[in-house]
């Protein structure tokens, strides 16, 4: 287990129950999670039923703590592929290792859609970790939507609410490459961890043309890091040190667990003096 500053984060596009085997996937995308062991995950087009949902699911098998939010992006298919998606919903989800203090489902600006941010406080032993996940709109006529998505994520990230002893993360499949005006403007507030990081690989694509089931009809995502983790410290004189900035590239029974590459990043934590929260810190 690693150290109290030390954080692994990850994020990554589950795929819903697309592509007719999300039962054949699953036990793939649990592997890669336990094998990992992150502390935080992100998780985008995450399913759910009445009874249940994916995160729940997973973290019961993991020892994790969950939180989930319906949104409409992208709609679950009308009329439905296959039968077991009738009835179950999309969202996005976020598995911790620590208790779920605090989860908010902030609304994003999207005229048609339901699309909302996860904002989620957790009890990290050195303090409230508030984490954001989200996922953005991609298709090319709605990038003056993706771009007020974006920015709507900047200025949620910001509020003087969350600050506090640990790093704010955001992370999830902003469908912009780091070449996109519209994220290039969020980096100019939150720092890319991919960018920044003192060991990474060399591929950085997570929507990969290795990748079997990726849509190359995505043509602005395709075959770029659209999936990422960002932070801006929690207080003055706090900074993002990031040691390592992975892609998961692995097949179980020559079969990718999603149609998107999950991001891995690994962070060195400071806190200041007389930063640290002693009712969370002890929760």
């Amino acid at each position: 287990m690693r150290a109290d500053d030390e954080l692994r984060v990850m994020t990554w596009n589950v795929w819903w129950r697309f592509g007719g085997n999300w039962r054949e996937r699953e036990p793939g995308i649990l592997s890669v999670l336990r094998d990992e062991a992150p502390d935080i995950v992100g998780l985008q087009e995450a399913w759910a039923t009445d009874e249940t949902s994916q995160p729940d699911e997973f973290g019961r098998a993991l020892g994790m703590h969950a939180a989930f939010a319906p949104m409409s992006l992208p709609p679950e298919p009308d009329p439905v592929e296959t039968e077991d998606q009738r009835g179950v919903r999309m969202g996005i989800g976020l598995l911790s290792r620590w208790p779920v203090l605090h989860v908010d489902a902030v609304p994003m600006p999207s005229p048609d859609t339901t699309v909302v941010a996860l904002s989620v406080t957790v009890a990290h032993p050195l303090g409230p970790l508030h984490v954001i996940v989200a996922g953005t709109d991609w298709e090319p006529e709605r990038l003056p939507i993706r771009a007020a998505q974006l920015a709507e994520l900047g200025e949620l990230a910001l509020m003087p609410a969350l600050d506090g002893p640990l790093p704010v993360l955001v992370v999830g499949d902003l469908n912009a490459g780091p070449e996109a005006d519209d994220f290039r403007k969020l980096t100019e507030i939150l720092t890319d961890c991919w960018a920044v990081a003192a060991d990474r690989d060399d591929d950085e694509r997570t929507l990969s043309d290795e990748n079997r089931f990726a849509p190359a009809e995505a043509t602005l995502q395709y075959n770029r890091r659209i999936d990422h983790v960002l932070a801006r410290p929690g207080h003055p004189g706090a900074r993002i040190e990031v040691r390592q900035a992975r892609i998961l590239r692995d097949e179980f029974d020559g079969m990718p667990p999603s149609d998107h590459y999950p991001v891995v990043v690994d962070l060195a934590l400071t806190v200041a003096a007389g930063a640290q929260d002693p009712d969370v810190a002890s929760a």
